[in-house]
C-alpha cells in the first residue's frame, strides 16, 4: 500500500508541474517555439525557366536558394477549373537545387498558365508565367505562324572576376525588350554564359558562373514565359577559343544539361549538346561547335574538324530525313562567312566544302543559317554552284561588348544595311503564309528576319520565300 501511495503522489506532483509549466508558457510568448514561414522569393535563386515544348508535354526548370520542396499548379488559360498539380520535387545540393518538371498527357496547340510553390507557399511573380504546346496541324490546316527570337553573347558582370576597367556587361534591359516581343521560343546560340578564369579550372567554379548568370533579375521575365533551347560557344564551353583539348569538357557538358532544357543532347554514340527540334514546317538543327573542334591553329595539313565526323553525320542524315519547309542549322560560329578573320566554319574549308557539297547532291532545300559570337550582327549571303543563294543572320550581342571591325566594313557577302555595331540587340524569325486571294491555296511559306535593339528600334527587316530556297526545275 505503501508503495502504491507513493505512485500516486509522483504522479499527481508530475501533472501539477506539468500544468504550472504550460501556463508559463502561455504567458511568457518568449518561450514558446515559433515556426517562421519563408517567402517564397527568397528561396528561388531563378526560374521558373520554360524549357522545350511538344504537342503533348513541356518542361519546366527553376533552381532555389537552399533545400525546399517543389511542386508547380497548371491549367489551360481562362479555365482554371482544369488546374493539375504536378509531383513534388525536393532540391538538394547534390544538384545544384535544380528541379525540373516534365509534364505531360497536355493537349494540343493550348496555352497554360501555372503557378510555382515552395514548401507549399505560392511564388508570387509580377509578370507573366506560361507555357504552349505545339499545334496539330499536319493533315488539318496550313502550318502556323509564329515568332521565334535569336541572341547571343550575354555577359553578367561579377565584379571579383572581372577583368580592372569599364565593365564588359551593360544593358541587361534588352533581355525585357525580348520578352515584350513574346516570342513562342527563345534560341541561345552561344556564349550564353562568360566563364572567368577563376571557373574553368573546376567544376564547382563553372556551375557557381552558370547559376550567377542565370539569376540575373532581367532575365526571368523572359524565362518564366518562353520556351528556351540553347547551344554553346566557347565563353560558355570553356577558355575562350577553347575546343575538345579542354580538360573539363565532361565536366562542361553536365553543366549545361543540368542547367538547360532542351530535348536532348547529342546521341547515344556521340556525346555533345547538338540536336533538332520542329516548330510547326520548320526544322532546327542546333550545333555542337566545341566538344569535337580541333584546334583552330592546327597545320593546314592537319585533319582539322569543327564538328567532327559523327556529328556532320548526323547532320546531313537528319537534313535528308527534314521534310521540313525550312531547314535551319544554327552553330555558335559564322558559318558561311567568307571573311574568315575569327574563328569560322571557313577555317576548317574541307568540313565546310563537305557540308555545302552534300546539300547541293543531296538536293536539301529551304536551309538557312543562325550564328552568333561575332558581337556584331548581319545578314550574310553567298552563291555556290548548283545551289540555291545561302542566307546565314548573325545574331549578336545580348549584353557583352560590341564590336566593329573595319576590315569587314566592305564584306562583300554582307546583304545591304545589315551590319549592326555597337549596340545590344537581338533578332526575330517570322514565319507566315502568302495565300492565294481566296485564302484557299498556300502560294508560298515567308521568312521576315528582324533585328532589333534594347529600345526596341528595329534596325533592317529582311524577307526571305521558301521558294528562294530551291532548287531550279529546269
Amino acid at each position: 500500500m505503501k508503495r502504491q501511495t507513493r505512485l500516486i503522489i509522483f504522479t499527481l506532483l508530475l501533472l501539477a508541474f506539468s500544468s504550472v509549466a504550460t501556463t508559463a508558457q502561455k504567458n511568457n510568448p518568449q518561450t514558446t517555439a515559433k515556426v517562421v514561414a519563408i517567402n517564397p522569393a527568397e528561396l528561388t535563386r531563378s526560374g521558373p525557366m520554360v524549357g522545350y515544348s511538344e504537342l503533348t508535354e513541356a518542361v519546366i526548370w527553376l533552381q532555389t536558394k537552399q533545400p525546399c520542396k517543389v511542386h508547380l499548379r497548371y491549367w489551360k488559360r481562362g479555365a482554371t477549373d482544369t488546374a493539375k498539380k504536378t509531383e513534388t520535387v525536393q532540391t538538394d545540393k547534390q544538384t545544384d537545387l535544380i528541379a525540373r518538371f516534365t509534364i505531360s498527357s497536355l493537349d494540343f496547340g493550348t496555352r497554360y498558365d501555372y503557378e510555382v510553390y515552395l514548401d507549399d507557399q505560392l511564388l508570387k511573380l509580377p509578370y507573366e508565367a506560361s507555357f504552349q504546346t505545339q499545334q496539330m496541324w499536319r493533315y488539318r490546316t496550313d502550318p502556323p505562324s509564329f515568332k521565334i527570337a535569336i541572341g547571343s553573347c550575354m555577359y553578367i558582370n561579377d565584379t571579383p572576376f572581372d577583368r580592372p576597367g569599364n565593365p564588359y556587361g551593360s544593358g541587361y534591359e534588352v533581355l525585357k525588350t525580348l520578352a515584350a516581343q513574346k516570342p513562342e521560343a527563345m534560341l541561345w546560340l552561344g556564349d550564353n554564359t562568360y566563364y572567368r578564369e577563376a571557373d574553368w579550372v573546376t567544376e564547382t567554379g563553372m556551375r557557381y558562373r552558370y547559376a550567377h548568370t542565370r539569376a540575373v533579375s532581367e532575365l526571368q521575365q523572359l524565362l518564366a514565359s518562353t520556351h528556351n533551347y540553347a547551344i554553346w560557344d566557347d565563353h560558355d564551353f570553356g577558355p575562350n577559343d577553347s575546343d575538345r583539348s579542354f580538360r573539363g569538357r565532361e565536366a562542361s557538358l553536365r553543366i549545361f544539361k543540368d542547367y538547360w532544357a532542351n530535348q536532348s543532347y547529342g546521341t547515344m554514340e556521340t556525346p555533345g549538346v547538338f540536336f533538332r527540334f520542329e516548330w510547326g514546317d520548320v526544322e532546327f538543327f542546333m550545333l555542337d561547335d566545341r566538344f569535337h573542334r580541333t584546334p583552330n591553329n592546327m597545320p593546314v595539313n592537319y585533319e582539322r574538324v569543327m564538328f567532327g565526323d559523327a556529328q556532320m553525320r548526323w547532320l546531313m542524315e537528319s537534313l535528308k530525313n527534314s521534310r521540313a519547309t525550312f531547314k535551319i542549322i544554327a552553330g555558335g560560329n559564322q558559318m558561311i562567312n567568307p571573311m574568315a578573320m575569327f574563328e569560322a566554319f571557313a577555317n576548317y574549308p574541307q568540313e565546310q566544302q563537305k557540308l555545302l557539297n552534300f546539300i547541293r547532291d543531296a538536293r536539301i532545300e529551304g536551309v538557312l543559317f543562325l550564328s552568333g559570337d561575332r558581337h556584331h550582327t548581319e545578314l550574310l549571303k553567298i552563291t555556290e554552284p548548283g545551289l540555291y543563294p545561302l542566307y546565314e543572320f548573325t545574331s549578336s550581342p545580348l549584353t557583352s561588348g560590341t564590336g566593329r571591325v573595319q576590315a569587314e566594313e566592305n564584306n562583300p557577302a554582307r546583304v545591304p544595311n545589315t551590319w549592326v555595331t555597337g549596340v545590344k540587340n537581338f533578332g526575330l524569325l517570322e514565319y507566315s503564309l502568302i495565300k492565294s486571294e481566296d485564302g484557299k491555296k498556300i502560294n508560298d511559306r515567308v521568312l521576315t528576319l528582324r533585328t532589333i535593339d534594347i529600345t526596341g528600334k528595329e534596325w533592317w527587316k529582311h524577307e526571305i520565300k521558301a521558294s528562294d530556297l530551291k532548287f531550279s526545275r529546269n
